[in-house]
């Protein structure tokens, strides 16, 4: 094989090039380049390139032939060439101008990453499914995690910390009774004529982060006071004593503001109806109730110091709240509340970070993590067992290529964390603690959270965001997608791939988010020091924070785009420490 190698395949070009002992990755134009500079060297041993060669180097240059001329007069006519040009410079790494690369795509099993998510979903709660920060679930798949990391050969360590954390202790309940002729009791013998609703937990409710606990019978008839869209503050302060009714749409848009107005207002409970998210999507012409935690600092800041224990807050779908009102508001007068929930909110519980290490030359070190905690009353199969499935799948690759390759020059490290949905507990407490060796040794973190598409593309698309803070690693990310798009089509061809730059400062809306576990890593490990982050979000997942995020609808081939193009770009990073 030698002169015009533009018809012949990637792979053909590759044994080619594997024949001569030159290397094998990049695109074909790099292929082709670096097999027409070792036609060069063998057929002219440095001293003269025939006519139909320099005719080919020269269309390339896109000049004309001027005829039989030396290796090296083409390196000068090509150095002229860039003194003389003023608007463009021909630099064509096939002769030596230019930085090559050398990417090599690391493997992708999407059978492998499938296994990893069905055992994680496989420790959820026996009845609620979730595996909640604090809890025996999380602690059992952080431990299994790590087993996983020790068998592909990496050393484990399995870090604990303790944070605030909420815990739910049993089933809650949640009924409305019509009490019967002469207000007879709800319960009992005696309950003639009354007649009582039951709301399904995580179906029809979910409680919320920092929920407090409640013991409200029937019996002590606790009001429920309607706060509309919770935009008027007389309504709070009517409310005090009593349990608000909050429908979603006002001005007080999140969790922490409502359950901050419900401790100000001393409200006895919060009730959050869902009017307006993935409603008529996922469940009928539903919104299915979704959780989210609330900040605990403002909290405790509201409450004068500490975290009120007897305000329970709970999310209801829009069809549950629709019944709720037409019982307790658009009925008789005689509809009573029986609302029991054991949660904990005012202690701090155990949390996990199981962590695999692949020791390297130096300190310096490439961090890839996801989240192994879900919310307490769902499997989190998106959110995010398949972040963790993939950090899994792409530490058992790049443990192989070790294996193959020997030592590499940085260290590598992958890392799940508990507390996600709390706080990004886990991910802050990591770098409070170990904050001195990564501002010295961080060369990049890498987060993959709900990394997935959901294979209804029709419906809800099919796009996948590859974003950093930093330029250089930017302009790496994007030559290994190319190189993706080239090698790995069959699968990119179905995505909508793209790369963003986020180089703006906190909170700017050019500026990388703080809303997963690469925040702490960007910004928490000192106020002078920025670190080094790439992330992939996905799309589609509308059951997002609900029971109905389970492996149903789980597309692991998606996982493979961030796995390969990332796990490769840590590859890289760990054999080229100058980078």
């Amino acid at each position: 094989m030698s002169g015009d190698y533009s018809p012949f395949t990637l792979i053909e070009l590759r044994e080619e090039a594997k024949k001569r002992n030159l290397p094998v990755s990049g695109t074909k134009a790099q292929l082709m380049d670096r097999l027409i500079e070792d036609d060069i060297a063998s057929e002219t041993n440095g001293i003269i390139i025939s006519q139909s060669k320099f005719t080919e180097i020269k269309q390339r240059l896109g000049e004309p032939a001027l005829g039989p001329i030396s290796l090296g007069g083409v390196i000068a006519f090509g150095i002229a060439l860039m003194l003389v040009s003023t608007v463009l410079i021909v630099r064509p790494a096939w002769l030596g101008f230019g930085e090559d690369y050398n990417y090599e795509l690391i493997d992708y099993d999407q059978n492998s990453a499938r296994q990893f998510a069905e055992n994680l979903v496989s420790y959820g709660h026996g009845d609620w499914e979730g595996r909640m920060s604090g809890t025996s679930e999380e602690r059992n798949v952080s431990e299994y995690i790590l087993s996983e990391f020790e068998s592909m050969g990496m050393k484990g360590t399995l870090h604990s910390f303790e944070v605030p954390m909420h815990h739910v202790n049993s089933e809650p309940s949640f009924r409305v009774c019509l009490r019967g002729f002469n207000f007879n009791p709800c319960d009992g013998i005696l309950a003639v004529g009354s007649d009582v609703t039951s709301f399904q937990h995580r179906i029809d409710y979910v409680i919320q982060g920092f929920s407090g606990q409640s013991e409200y019978t029937f019996n002590q008839d606790v009001q429920v006071t309607d706060l509309g869209n919770g935009s008027d503050d007389g309504q709070w302060s009517q409310a005090t004593g009593t349990i608000g009714y909050l429908r979603s749409g006002g001005t007080i848009t999140g969790n922490t503001d409502m359950y901050v107005k419900a401790v100000e207002n001393d409200l006895a409970g919060l009730i959050r109806v869902n009017k307006d998210y993935n409603c008529g999507k996922i469940e009928g012409n539903d919104c299915v109730p979704i959780f989210k935690g609330s900040s605990i600092d403002a909290i405790t800041e509201a409450n004068g110091g500490s975290v009120p224990t007897d305000i329970p807050f709970i999310a209801m779908s829009k069809d549950a709240g629709d019944l709720f009102e037409s019982l307790v508001f658009n009925g008789s007068g005689n509809a009573v509340v029986e609302f029991l929930f054991d949660v904990t909110n005012d202690q701090q519980r155990t949390i996990y970070v199981p962590c695999g290490e692949i020791e390297g030359k130096t300190s310096e070190v490439v961090i890839a993590g996801g989240h192994h905690d879900t919310v307490y009353h769902g499997q989190g199969a998106i959110d995010d067992t398949s972040g963790t499935a993939s950090v899994l799948e792409m530490a058992r690759q790049i443990s192989s290529i070790v294996n193959q390759t020997g030592m590499p020059d940085r260290t590598i490290r992958f890392c799940t964390w508990g507390g996600e949905e709390e706080g990004l507990y886990g991910s802050r407490a990591y770098v409070d603690k170990f904050k001195a060796e990564l501002k010295d040794d961080l060369r990049l973190y890498i987060n993959l959270d709900m990394n997935h598409v959901d294979a209804d593309f029709e419906n809800r698309g099919n796009s996948l965001r590859l974003f950093t803070n930093n330029a250089d690693d930017y302009d790496h990310i994007v030559r290994i997608t190319k190189l993706y798009k080239e090698e790995r089509s069959d699968v990119a061809t179905k995505y909508e791939i793209d790369t963003l730059l986020l180089k703006g400062e906190k909170g700017e809306q050019n500026g990388m988010p703080y809303n997963s576990d690469h925040g702490p890593f960007v910004y928490d490990i000192s106020e002078s020091y920025r670190g080094r982050a790439v992330v992939c979000y996905g799309s589609g997942s509308w059951e997002y924070h609900t029971y109905l995020d389970t492996l149903d609808r789980f597309n692991e081939e998606s996982l493979g785009v961030s796995v390969t193009i990332y796990g490769t770009y840590m590859r890289y990073l760990a054999y080229n420490s100058e980078m």
